[in-house]
């Protein structure tokens, strides 16, 4: 499901589950390597990165199908903790998008410091007007702060699928590489910031995204 592995100061994690979709054991073993990154000692960075031609197609809606309402429910809580972890993570994290990203896989990107996105093939995409499924508080409030207000709007309120180079003119995502080039483009710039101060990288993000953070509190509060 996932590869956790790591090289001199830069963990990678590699998902390795067909198109990465969100269920229950995908989140809960996305807790377990977060957990292990963030135990280790020393200056560290994290690069995540898909397979083949999918990053993340996002929630797991079969499994959600099957689950019921009540692990359904507890599932999307779970993905809302896991964008605000990953979001104030205390070590630079870098998306190393080979491939597509859509919904809560695109979201998952956005919680990153930073996204390196396949130049040839694959889209950013929030298709959640099309799905006829709204967003959720925390997911609006995290796009709404890592987006222009502009792209912001028009990607949720459209569903357009961004390719590579209209992604980095939109500053969805911070560079472009080809193929072969995406996961060593990642691990270079997430070593070159391996040494930043833990303690102080989570302080800045939390002050950053404390409107987002506040919104996963009130959801979460709201489901209780």
């Amino acid at each position: 499901m996932l590869d956790l592995a790591r090289h001199d100061d830069v963990f990678v994690l590699t998902m390795k589950s067909g198109e990465n979709r969100f269920n229950a054991a995908f989140c809960n073993a996305l807790d377990r390597a977060l957990d292990e990154v963030q135990a280790s000692s020393g200056p560290a960075a994290l690069v995540t990165v898909g397979e083949g031609k999918f990053y993340s197609n996002g929630l797991d809606l079969d499994w959600m199908a099957t689950a019921g309402a009540e692990a359904s429910q507890a599932c999307v809580g779970h993905v809302h903790r896991l964008l605000g972890r990953l979001l104030t993570f205390p070590v630079i994290t870098v998306a190393a998008m080979n491939g597509h990203a859509f919904a809560a896989g695109a979201m998952w990107t956005l919680a990153h410091d930073f996204r390196v996105m396949r130049s040839d093939r694959g889209y950013f995409c929030l298709p959640e007007i099309d799905i006829q499924i709204p967003f959720t508080p925390p997911m609006a409030a995290l796009i709404q702060a890592r987006l222009s207000k502009f792209t912001a709007h028009e990607a949720m309120t459209t569903g357009k699928r961004y390719g590579a180079d209209e992604a980095l003119q939109r500053q969805i995502v911070h560079s472009v590489a080809p193929e072969q080039d995406v996961l060593r483009s990642a691990r270079e710039l997430a070593k070159a910031n391996a040494a930043k101060s833990r303690s102080t990288l989570a302080a800045i993000k939390k002050t950053m995204f404390r409107e987002v953070l506040t919104a996963i509190a009130a959801e979460k509060n709201s489901a209780a």
